[in-house]
């Protein structure tokens, strides 16, 4: 982990001024670490009592608000005991009695009558409450926090952590949304803050330290393909340096070949935190920002969209400013593997199959495959697809992940509005001289929907411009017709051998 202080500076500023604020981030982004190390600060300056505890154990409450407070009073004693401080800072034992509903509060007032320093909380996984629990504590913060000018004692500055942006907590707490109002320390917008991902320095030196310990290097190479596949999401930026220390075992200076087995090594064993985002897939609001994304149409703008859209951005899936897309590439590879796990099974050719006498991948007749395969699975598949407007991807890419990922490598780029998903297919093979080299064949996917043009004359520009990129002179369009009025399967013409306005040779698969 890096120095967790520095990633976090306007904290400290908040507290010193007796604020009360949120600290968000996705999942396992460093949240517990910095505000560990920031509270581990604090106490030591000697005029300041500060204590992070965890809501975790108040979920199994759920509404039994009364449950809540007692769960909650005991990690924060618990929490008081293990930090080892002089009895004059501890929390009162027993609390106060109080009605429920206002124990909470009412201990924290106690506790802060009786220390002899200002008491900082942190309230670590705050999400864990719900329903009435979440309301009822909230409300008790904040009646606290408003009574201070009348002379309450109270905690002088409290940070909600978790997942949520302050929005849920202003109308958990009984606010408006769309409002701020300074007597309501929950509906002050501008002090939420975002712990943010690792930029590519912080990334080089993360592993610098490693390096420092252990002599071990990454190469630039390597330092800048972990940037590139993770965007500096803090878990999977340390889970590949993990994978290829501790379970590949890798010995050496450490290459950017060796990040890219990493990779794939974490996403077929479906790491703990790559499976709990993939869950969320089928949940209502993620489905609704998520599904366009994958079927790169703009979203259908409804009321709830905003909420969603910020939820999904909460949870680290999408990145935090437009355009709208898939937070990372492993990310973007593992919602499409997700996605396309059932269709996937259908797939019975064997990818062995596919590899030519010279060791090459045989991409033409991965075409023809499958275009049997989705004229025997294809409208099965797509009745049975729950993000059904971006059905036809999703098979297509499952088909591909079948046959080539056995021994090559499938990168996806795609984002809301684009209108087209695009897909390089990498296969690593050897020379007649014994040398390694590797295969690229680039394809993009368009879909022909109902009341559109057809999308051959964009999908040629954009193609070009994605060959221009890759510097390949080939490619594939591949087109489904969705209209009603498509004609059948004989008149679609299948395959054509063209070219795109700037001269580059491209296979047109219709289906």
């Amino acid at each position: 982990m890096l120095p967790p202080t520095p990633r976090l500076p306007q904290a400290r500023a908040l507290i010193e001024m007796d604020r009360y604020f949120v600290l968000h981030a996705p999942r396992q982004t460093g949240k517990t670490t910095t505000l560990n190390a920031l509270a581990s600060e604090l106490n030591a300056e000697g005029d300041i009592a500060a204590l992070m505890f965890s809501c975790e154990r108040a979920k199994a409450a759920g509404d039994d608000y009364a449950a809540a407070e007692s769960l909650l009073l005991d990690s924060l004693r618990q929490a008081a005991e293990w930090a080892a401080w002089p009895e004059e800072l501890l929390p009162p034992d027993p609390w106060p009695r109080a009605t429920p509903g206002s124990r909470f509060g009412s201990a924290l007032t106690e506790w802060c009558r009786r220390c002899p320093r200002r008491v900082v909380l942190f309230l670590d996984e705050i999400d864990a409450l719900q329903g009435n629990s979440m309301v009822s504590i909230l409300s008790q913060l904040r009646d606290g926090h408003n009574a201070r000018p009348g002379g309450r004692p109270f905690p002088a500055s409290v940070v909600l952590c978790g997942l949520r942006d302050v929005r849920d907590y202003k109308v958990a707490s009984g606010g408006e949304p769309g409002r701020s109002n300074p007597a309501s320390p929950f509906n002050i917008v501008t002090e939420s803050l975002r712990l943010d991902d690792f930029s590519a320095d912080q990334i080089a030196e993360l592993y610098g330290r490693h390096t420092k310990e252990t002599g071990q290097e990454f190469t630039e190479g390597a330092v800048d393909r972990v940037f590139e596949l993770t965007q500096g999401q803090p878990w999977l930026v340390n889970a590949l340096a993990y994978e290829i220390t501790v379970r590949m075992g890798v010995a050496d200076a450490i290459t950017a070949s060796q990040v890219e087995e990493a990779k794939e090594r974490l996403i077929r064993a479906r790491a703990t935190h790559l499976d709990s985002l993939t869950a969320r897939l089928h949940e209502p609001r993620v489905k609704r920002v998520m599904e366009p994304v994958v079927a790169g149409v703009f979203p259908h703008v409804e009321p709830t969209f905003s909420d969603d859209l910020s939820y999904v951005r909460d949870l680290g899936l999408i990145k935090q400013k437009p355009p709208l897309e898939v937070a990372n590439p492993i990310y973007r590879e593992v919602v499409l593997r997700a996605l396309g796990d059932p269709s996937e099974q259908y797939v019975m050719a064997d990818p062995h199959s596919f590899v030519l006498p010279d060791g090459r991948f045989d991409l033409s007749r991965l075409l023809e495959e499958f275009v049997v395969f989705w004229r025997e699975h294809g409208e099965v598949l797509i009745r049975q697809e729950g993000y059904h407007e971006a059905a036809c991807q999703i098979i297509l890419m499952a088909f591909l992940h079948r046959l080539v990922n056995g021994g090559g490598y499938l990168d996806r780029e795609y984002a809301a509005g684009t209108k087209r998903l695009d897909v390089l297919i990498r296969w690593p093979y050897t020379g007649p001289g014994g040398e390694r080299l590797m295969q690229r064949e680039a394809m993009e996917l368009k879909v022909w929907r109902a009341s559109e043009t057809d999308p051959l004359p964009d999908g040629f520009a954009q193609l070009d411009r994605y060959l221009d990129r890759l510097t390949l002179s080939t490619g594939v369009l591949v087109i489904f017709d969705r209209r009603p009025e498509a004609p059948p399967w004989k008149e679609r013409g299948g395959f054509e051998r063209t070219t795109t306005p700037s001269g580059r040779q491209v296979t047109v698969l219709r289906v």
